[in-house]
């Protein structure tokens, strides 16, 4: 799991820089600035949540593919597929049920802190 998560986070990473230049460089003036806000909150949570996904990558090399870990790295990797993914859509015109979408996106990623908590907490060599 810690080589398909440290793929993702090089993706999420990569993807986030481009979808942050095409927001600043490509949107503004073309899209509602309530939209364009809604974007660049897409980027900045991505970027966070690539970098706990790597986080995460260097908790496995330490502690072992624990389950805990496996499972807050999908909630972190799902949560940006979601929370921000639906941001990036809803402002390039998608449809408006994405709405709903997003906040179940942010659960994902504040269950990935939950989860990576208790591995800490529960944490011993």
């Amino acid at each position: 799991m810690a080589k398909l998560y440290l793929l993702l986070c090089a993706l999420f990473g990569a993807s986030g820089v481009a979808l942050g230049a095409f927001g600043a460089h490509g949107l503004r003036g073309k899209v509602a600035e309530n939209l364009l806000e809604a974007y660049k909150t897409g980027v900045q949570y991505q970027m966070i949540h690539a970098l706990a996904l790597f986080g995460v990558v260097l908790l496995m090399q330490n502690w072992g593919n624990r389950l805990s870990l496996t499972l807050s790295g999908a909630l972190f990797a799902f949560g940006i597929i979601f929370f921000s993914g639906s941001l990036y859509a809803l402002a390039l015109g998608g449809p408006r049920w994405l709405g709903p979408i997003t906040p179940l996106g942010g659960l994902m990623m504040i269950a990935g802190w939950v989860v990576l908590f208790f591995a800490a907490f529960n944490f011993s060599k």
